[in-house]
C-alpha cells in the first residue's frame, strides 16, 4: 500500500474512533460510543452547521473532501462537524469554523434553529448557526475539496430542482433558514 493511500486510511481509522455522545429524541445523552459505532448502528448523536454569509448576503459552501466517509465530494454548510463528548454545540461550531475555514470568530455566532435526529439528517440533532464573514478563508485540505460563494436566490433554485450535488442536511437546513428569513423573526436560542 502507498504511503499517501496508508495515510488516507490511518485518517479514516483515527475519525472513526473519535468519541461522541449518543443521545436520544430529547437530546439527552445516555452513552459515549466511538464515531464508527455511532454511524455503524445508527444512533442519535449530534452535530453542527454554520452558515457563513458575506457582506452581500451569498453563502459559502464547502464541496466535501472525495476522502470523507460520509457525503464524499458534496455541497454542504459553509462549517460542520460532530460534537465531541464532552462538548457543547457553540463550542464545536467555533471549533469547526476555526478547523474547516480558517475563521477565528469575533463578535457573535448566532444560533438559529435546532434540527431534531432523523433519517434524513443522519441519526444527528443539529443545531444551525449563522456568522457574517468578509475575510479571507482558508480551507482545511483533508476536509475540503473546494468552496464557493452562492447567492441566496441560487441556493432557492438549488432546493426547489432538489440538487443531487448537496447533502441532504444542507437542504434541510436552507429549508428550514428560509422559512426563518422570510417573515418569520423567530431566532431559536438553543
Amino acid at each position: 500500500m502507498g504511503k499517501s493511500r496508508q495515510s488516507l486510511v490511518d485518517s479514516k481509522m483515527k475519525v472513526s474512533e473519535e468519541l461522541l455522545d449518543v443521545v436520544d429524541e430529547n437530546d439527552s445523552v445516555v452513552e459515549v460510543k466511538t464515531r464508527g459505532e455511532i454511524h455503524a448502528r445508527g444512533l442519535m448523536h449530534r452535530a453542527v452547521h454554520v452558515l457563513v454569509f458575506n457582506n452581500r448576503g451569498d453563502l459559502f459552501l464547502q464541496k466535501r473532501s472525495m476522502n470523507k466517509d460520509e457525503n464524499p465530494g458534496l455541497w454542504d454548510s459553509s462549517a460542520a462537524g460532530h460534537v465531541d463528548s464532552g462538548e457543547d454545540y457553540l463550542q464545536c461550531a467555533l471549533r469547526e469554523l476555526t478547523e474547516e475555514l480558517g475563521i477565528v470568530v469575533e463578535g457573535a455566532l448566532q444560533a438559529l434553529f435546532k434540527l431534531a435526529a432523523s433519517a434524513s439528517s443522519g441519526y444527528e440533532h443539529s443545531v444551525i448557526y449563522r456568522y457574517y464573514f468578509d475575510g479571507p478563508l482558508i480551507l482545511q485540505k483533508d476536509e475540503i475539496d473546494e468552496g464557493r460563494w452562492v447567492s441566496p436566490g441560487e441556493m432557492d433554485q438549488r432546493l426547489e430542482s432538489r440538487d443531487p450535488g448537496m447533502t441532504e442536511i444542507l437542504h434541510l437546513s436552507w429549508k428550514e433558514y428560509r422559512q426563518l428569513d422570510e417573515g418569520s423573526n423567530r431566532v431559536w436560542i438553543i
